[in-house]
């Protein structure tokens, strides 16, 4: 089965069943829905709003509940909640978890330049430490560890044993096993991640499930714009409306 259709299927809680069984129950039979939602798969990158934020995001606070109830539908224990400021909730001693993510986007003297800051950042970092200095109070930015995250080398907790069985993939019950899977893995990284470094597209829609008081860096890229006198670039984010829409 599809990854995407367990994850779906999990967050919504009653079940998964798909189309062409439906198309086969249904015939000679009709089927009454007290209420039904359709969209479409891109429909996302097209509903702009003035304010060039998620539909939904601020006034109603659905990207922390969708975030929330991602982590609680998976088994997973929600990040914390900070309602004041990033600082809630840290000891002074804690040292700033930081991942840029791998992007297609980026060409090779960007993975150079990328690589370089790493460097710089955690020698930083393994500098204070040795000399003892750890307190952000008395520095002039919190201490800062930096890593590159690829998804796929993030692969789900082995479990020795399960008394459960595997359900079919086509039609499940809502109460069926939580299976251990990749997204479990990479949700469990993610409640822990205080920076979140990418570039436009695809890397950015994985933001929604970052703790309250993370930050999101969009490191932009550069877009062709086809014309009769030669290709010209333009600078693009693309996903700003996702970071605006996640007020927290």
């Amino acid at each position: 089965g599809c990854h995407d259709e367990e994850i779906v299927s999990r967050f919504a809680g009653v079940g998964l069943l798909k189309q062409y069984v439906l198309n086969d129950m249904s015939v000679g039979n009709w089927f009454v829905f007290d209420e039904l939602v359709m969209g479409c798969g891109l429909l996302c990158q097209r509903c702009t709003q003035p304010n060039l934020q998620l539909p939904g995001g601020v006034e109603l606070d659905a990207s922390r509940l969708f975030r929330d109830r991602m982590y609680a539908q998976h088994g997973i224990i929600a990040p914390p909640r900070r309602h004041r400021s990033s600082r809630e909730g840290r000891n002074t001693h804690d040292i700033l978890r930081a991942y840029i993510i791998e992007n297609k986007r980026f060409t090779a003297m960007e993975w150079k330049e990328i690589n370089a800051a790493i460097d710089e950042i955690n020698n930083d970092t393994l500098m204070h430490q040795n000399q003892g200095i750890t307190n952000s109070t008395k520095l002039n930015w919190p201490l800062i560890n930096t890593k590159i995250l690829r998804y796929g080398l993030i692969m789900p907790q082995k479990k020795q044993q399960s008394r459960f069985s595997k359900t079919i993939t086509d039609a499940k019950s809502p109460t069926y096993e939580l299976t251990e899977n990749r997204f479990m893995s990479q949700l469990r990284l993610f409640r822990t991640i205080d920076i979140h470094v990418t570039g436009p597209g695809t890397g950015q829609m994985y933001q929604t499930f970052l703790p309250d008081g993370s930050v999101n860096i969009n490191l932009g890229g550069l877009q062709e714009l086809r014309r009769e006198n030669g290709k010209r670039t333009f600078t693009t984010y693309m996903e700003q409306y996702m970071t605006s829409g996640a007020p927290y």
